[in-house]
């Protein structure tokens, strides 16, 4: 959801942040993170840790890999966190696609359950669960992404009107998935091309978070990627720097008019971060 990834870059900002970086309210935030898995994972998890601890959100991550540990990013942007104080995130390991969907669809019971549902349901890395999969009616190449997108997008729908009913109307729920546009297809000899794949989530994922490499300082132990933040209707970009330093910490910085901004502002208190989101 954009504006959870907005907190998550003015959070991990090596300074404050100067200008309004939020979406309007009018933008369904349900956001594909495209880039390489392991960075784009890593920002799942910022984010996954941002929507728990500091706005108090109770979040949903699927993933094929369990997390042994904390990702080296995290452990060094947030000293002295631990993966028990992470009490908000439900870890769910599935490993097929077919799991996936019916983990998702079994969402639906919390409507007579007396648990709040999630606010934030993480897919990290949709293109491994597309490969080999067939699920939903149709048998076309297409079938399973369009399924699963669809899916998760009234999923979150349904747990919106669950979470507004219990918190005065405040309540949202929204989807973040990460993907890698370059996988071979939904088939083992068949190569789908990604721009199709990508055209069928961004009816159900209407924001996307694009993650591109450039060149970094390689000798001082840093990489360094553009973050581009980007909405279809209304047509909206953000865009931001981001750097991983030599030690593992993650920062980012604004980019205004082609140049990093200068951070040197007070931020928002996370009072109005939590006003904005509800209380989930």
């Amino acid at each position: 959801m954009a504006d959870i990834l907005g907190v998550v870059f003015r959070r991990f900002a090596s300074g404050t942040v100067t200008s309004d970086v939020t979406f309007s309210s009018h933008v369904e935030g349900n956001t594909l993170v495209l880039g390489d898995v392991n960075i784009s994972r890593s920002v799942l998890f910022l984010a996954a840790v941002t929507a728990a601890t500091d706005l108090g959100l109770k979040v949903l991550f699927f993933t094929q890999t369990p997390f042994q540990s904390l990702p080296v990013s995290l452990r060094a942007s947030i000293p002295g966190l631990k993966l028990e104080s992470l009490k908000n995130v439900k870890f769910v390991y599935v490993k097929t696609l077919e799991e996936l969907v019916e983990d998702v669809a079994s969402l639906h019971e919390l409507a007579s359950d007396a648990a709040s549902p999630p606010s934030l349901i993480i897919v990290d890395s949709l293109d491994h669960y597309l490969l080999g999969s067939r699920v939903g009616p149709l048998q076309d190449a297409l079938s399973p992404v369009a399924h699963v997108a669809a899916l998760l997008h009234d999923t979150a729908a349904f747990l919106t009107q669950i979470l507004q009913k219990r918190a005065d109307g405040q309540g949202l729920c929204r989807v973040m998935v990460s993907f890698e546009s370059e996988c071979e297809g939904t088939r083992d000899s068949e190569a789908l091309a990604p721009e199709l794949l990508l055209s069928v989530l961004d009816r159900y994922l209407q924001v996307r978070c694009t993650l591109e490499e450039v060149k970094g300082d390689r000798e001082a132990g840093q990489n360094e990627w553009q973050v581009y933040l980007s909405t279809m209707c209304p047509s909206r970009v953000q865009q931001w720097h981001m750097l991983l330093q030599a030690g593992g910490v993650l920062e980012f910085s604004p980019v205004i008019d082609g140049e990093r901004q200068i951070l040197d502002q007070p931020d928002k208190s996370m009072k109005q971060e939590n006003e904005r989101f509800g209380d989930g």
